[in-house]
């Protein structure tokens, strides 16, 4: 039996459902001098706004068991330099469609770089991050109500021709209920879940480990939270999902796609180890075998 790890969003096909979050990833330059890139099913660039981001003061990372909090603040070179420098730099170490990752403080800010990522060649989706925990002035709060998603929804699709998947927070009482906003506004698809809120102390100096008090806990021991959340909305919601949260091994990758994902994105694993998405992606066709699945299409939304 030759296992078949190949899926599909919104009629782009991956090789397989491993994708790097964003993030986590950068443009891909680091990782490229580990293994090829082209293994991957895609990856999901580091998430770019209109102005470049410095990001939050530091220390920005604290260690946690089973997982780390960041509260890096979206530092990105802006759109016109990821447009100018890293897509071109991209199309030599990528071979593949990327996932644009898009951040915003504004609608009028997502709508803009949105229509501008939108017209280059590589991208194959964008992805709408209304989820980022670490900003003060936007991310968070878009996420947190399903008006203010459909809104950014909206705009976004008005402007597009690409799919646009939506980066949903865990930091809300109902998901549900914001993914569905997202699909009625237009959303062609969605990835949750983002990092959840957290905070570590610094018990000697009696202060907060990070600079910005607190930020986005992942890692694995979120896992079960964003299954959870990934499986609620499958029940609810026709478009596709990306499950992210905790991914670290071929068997979470097929839970992922049990519970409803139809992909998957690997973030904090890449941080502790950079071969991570690469194991779990060799890892993939024998634990399919293990479970005696041929085809991995063939198990997304299997637990109803």
């Amino acid at each position: 039996m030759v296992a078949d790890t190949s899926v599909t969003l919104s009629g782009l096909r991956l090789d397989n459902p491993v994708i790097p979050a964003s993030g986590t990833f950068g443009y891909g330059r680091e990782f490229s001098e580990f293994y090829d890139l082209d293994i991957l099913g895609s990856f999901s660039f580091k998430g770019t706004t209109r102005e470049p981001r410095f990001g939050n003061p530091t220390p920005r990372i604290a260690e946690c068991t089973s997982g780390i909090i960041n509260s890096v603040g979206l530092q990105n070179p802006g759109i016109d330099a990821v447009i100018e420098h890293e897509l071109p730099h991209l199309r030599t170490i990528f071979h593949k469609p990327v996932i644009a990752n898009i951040s915003g403080f504004s609608i009028d800010e997502y709508r803009y770089c949105c229509e501008r990522i939108d017209k280059e060649e590589q991208v194959g989706i964008i992805e709408v991050n209304i989820s980022c925990p670490n900003v003060r002035h936007g991310g968070m709060s878009f996420g947190t109500s399903p008006e203010c998603a459909a809104e950014v929804t909206r705009a976004v699709k008005e402007v597009t021709t690409k799919p646009v998947y939506v980066k949903l927070s865990p930091n809300v009482t109902d998901i549900v209920s914001i993914a569905r906003a997202c699909e009625d506004a237009g959303a062609d698809g969605l990835c949750l879940v983002n990092t959840m809120m957290g905070m570590r102390i610094d018990t000697v100096r009696r202060r907060a480990v990070i600079a910005n008090k607190a930020g986005g806990f992942s890692g694995a021991a979120i896992f079960p939270v964003a299954l959870r959340m990934v499986w609620q909305t499958a029940q609810a919601c026709r478009i596709p999902i990306i499950g992210c949260g905790g991914v670290s091994s071929a068997a979470d990758v097929i839970e992922m796609m049990m519970a409803g994902a139809s992909a998957v994105e690997v973030g904090t694993a890449n941080l502790l180890n950079p071969y991570a998405c690469k194991e779990i992606i060799e890892a993939l066709p024998a634990e399919m075998e293990r479970l005696g699945i041929e085809k991995l299409t063939d198990i997304i939304g299997a637990v109803k």
